[in-house]
This record gives C-alpha cells, structure tokens and sequence, in this order.
C-alpha cells in the first residue's frame, strides 16, 4: 500500500523553525517526485516544494524562497521541509503528497496520494 505520513508539526513563536518529516512506504522515494502542500483556513491547498531524481531536483514556490528547504534521506525513504523564520501566515495544515501523475506539480489535483497532514501554527 502506497502511504505517506507526515510528522513534526507544531506551535512555534514568529521568527522560529520547525523540520516537518514525511515518512514513505509503498513505494521508493529515491525514484519518485514528493511534494509539499499546504492550506491554511478558507485558502486553496498551495503547492510550496517538490523534490525528485533521488533529492538532486528541488524546487520552491517563491512564497517560502529563501526560508523552506527540502530534502530526502532515501535511506530512511523520509522527505523533509526544513522551515526557517517562520511567520505567523506560514500557519496552516501541511501536506505531503506523492504519485503523481503529470501536469503542474504545483498542481494539487495532480497527486493521487496524500497524508493526514500536520498542524503548523505560527504564533506569540
């Protein structure tokens, strides 16, 4: 069974950092595009880093350049986002999604399997 389950969420202070994990099974991450999602209340689900070709390709949506990093230990079949100066509209559920099946990998609608998701909550 194909499944991913995301970890590491939180309540953290502005300015702060979280590592959000996003364990794989069912299939192998090194040969396998992973991507990061998430939706804050009353907001579409928002496409924000993707990682491919075993971690050699990543790439980040300019809302969360230059804070968001992600990364994979193929070894662990685990992606992460590393989140760093988080702000308080960075609070939102966070999604990792995988299979997908062509088209805008920002695309939510392109991905056949999601997780729960992990609460990220940015605040004093």
């Amino acid at each position: 069974e194909v499944q991913v389950v995301e970890s590491g969420g939180g309540l953290v202070q502005p300015g702060g950092s979280l590592r959000l994990s996003c364990a794989a099974s069912g299939f192998t991450v090194s040969s396998a595009l992973v991507s990061w999602f998430r939706q804050a209340p009353g907001k579409e689900r928002e496409g924000i880093a993707i990682i491919s070709t075993g971690g050699r390709n990543t790439y980040i949506a300019d809302s969360v350049k230059g804070r968001f990093t992600v990364s994979q230990d193929n070894a662990k079949s685990t992606v992460y986002l590393q989140m760093n100066s988080l702000k308080v509209e960075d609070t939102a559920m966070y999604y990792c999604a995988s299979d997908w099946r062509g088209g805008s990998v920002y695309g939510a609608n392109n991905y056949r399997n999601w997780g729960q998701g992990t609460q990220v909550t940015v605040s004093s």
